[in-house]
């Protein structure tokens, strides 16, 4: 379908943080061992990512793997069964090196001191990731984060935390589902500011019903008094499942308006804008942090919800938002043998073309661009002639012009991201998206 006919008038279509998404994973017909998985695969720039699927509340507008106040059944084993996975995969593995390490969620300050120490000492101990030499960035929430789980951040090598704030507005996070106090906010914003931590990053949402530019503006001005290095907008969507989703009320839909007042307001006050989401303080340090390509770097993940990926292959967990199917799974994989750990039967292989799509994705959305010479030196193949619909973003003037070696979205075309990433997306993955039985 053409561009023009794909947007359609609604430039919030979804969010291509990675493709392809788990829903067009399936059970696998013949499971594969990971010793298998990793046997041919590049393992000497490889990301870490470490899941944890509990928080203090689910927000409102929440999709992710994870579950609210879980009890002691959940997640006191849990930890256990992350060692016992990371020794699976390490000896799976073999010679590595990680040059990224991320821990998500959910909400990873969740867990105790106890628990963070044994989890830092597993990605040290056992998976061998030199965190002080890796780019390490751990999530937090306001009710989460203490100046005791901060200095061990800052002890282990953490270089960027990152804190769901979403507004300052009490009204505005009532809305989304999740109530917290202005006090709360700006308390944990200060004890990360406290705390040494290289960089920090502030997420807020836009979109809400009773949001205006006005109050917006005031989001945007709290959040830069912490002088953050980042702030990530993200637009609110409303899926199922979630608690807004379920409620099922509709709203006067005014996030573009919002989007692009949050856009100039951003960059007439100090901040890049680096891709849809991402907004970065231009006078803020840049870490020395080793060479990293997103499109080509393969990702081994911990964690029940957390995906892997390869060049052709890609698993996880099954894939669950409601509470009752994320309990189920986080109970089966607390439940798992060490033997168990080595087999995989949830994924997806990616034919060549499904590669060629995902590289084209991640280089055009992740606030990078796609270099024509890197695609043909990894597929062998010119770009532009395998996806001709790529001219159509010439065409709508939706890239910046005089560089004929790689194509980059100006700004016009970083506000359509939501709407060229699922543009992009093969009939095949978008069909078993659509087929998924969300539990």
């Amino acid at each position: 379908m053409k561009l023009k006919q794909f947007i359609n008038n609604n430039y919030f279509q979804g969010y291509a943080y990675s493709y392809p998404h788990k829903s067009a994973y399936r059970v696998l017909v013949n499971p594969r061992t990971l010793t298998d998985i990793w046997s041919t695969e590049n393992k000497q720039n490889l990301f870490l990512y470490l899941h944890i699927p509990f928080c203090e509340m689910r927000c409102g507008f929440c999709n992710l793997f994870t579950i609210a106040n879980p009890d002691n059944t959940l997640e006191n084993p849990y930890i256990n069964q992350i060692e016992k996975q990371a020794l699976a995969t390490k000896k799976a593995l073999g010679e590595t090196h990680f040059s990224r390490l991320a821990i998500g969620g959910g909400t990873p300050s969740f867990l105790s001191l106890k628990d963070l120490e044994k989890m830092f000492a597993i990605i040290t101990d056992i998976m061998k990731v030199d965190i002080k030499k890796a780019n390490a960035s751990i999530e937090t929430s306001p009710k989460t984060i203490s100046i005791e789980k901060l200095a061990l951040f800052k002890k282990t090598g953490i270089t960027r935390v990152s804190i769901g704030i979403q507004s300052f507005i009490l009204e505005e996070t009532k809305a989304l589902g999740r109530p917290q106090t202005v006090e709360v906010a700006k308390n944990a914003l200060e004890m990360i500011k406290k705390s040494g931590v290289p960089e920090m990053n502030i997420d807020l949402i836009y979109g809400m019903a009773s949001q205006t530019n006005a109050t917006f503006q005031y989001s945007l001005e709290q959040a830069m008094s912490y002088q953050p290095t980042e702030i990530f907008l993200y637009p609110l969507y409303v899926r199922p499942l979630t608690g807004l989703g379920v409620k099922d009320k509709s709203w006067n839909d005014h996030r573009l308006e919002l989007y692009r007042f949050g856009v100039n307001f951003l960059e007439q006050n100090n901040y890049e804008q680096i891709s849809m989401r991402i907004f970065r303080r231009k006078d803020a340090t840049q870490l020395d942090i080793g060479p990293y390509d997103s499109p080509t770097t393969a990702m081994v993940s911990l964690g029940v919800g957390a995906r892997s990926y390869t060049k052709d292959f890609h698993y996880s967990s099954e894939y669950a938002v409601g509470r009752k199917g994320v309990k189920e799974i986080i109970h089966s994989y607390n439940d798992k043998t060490d033997t168990q750990f080595k087999d995989i039967n949830f994924g997806t292989n990616l034919s060549v073309d499904e590669q060629k799509r995902r590289f084209i994705i991640k280089s055009l959305l992740e606030g990078q661009y796609l270099d024509f010479q890197a695609y043909k030196n990894y597929f062998n193949t010119n770009v532009l002639e395998d996806f001709t619909q790529l001219n159509e973003l010439y065409e709508m003037d939706l890239v910046s012009k005089g560089n004929n070696k790689i194509l980059q979205l100006n700004k016009k075309g970083l506000e359509l991201s939501d709407v060229i990433g699922p543009w992009l997306y093969s009939n095949e993955v978008t069909e078993e998206m659509r087929k998924y039985e969300l539990k």
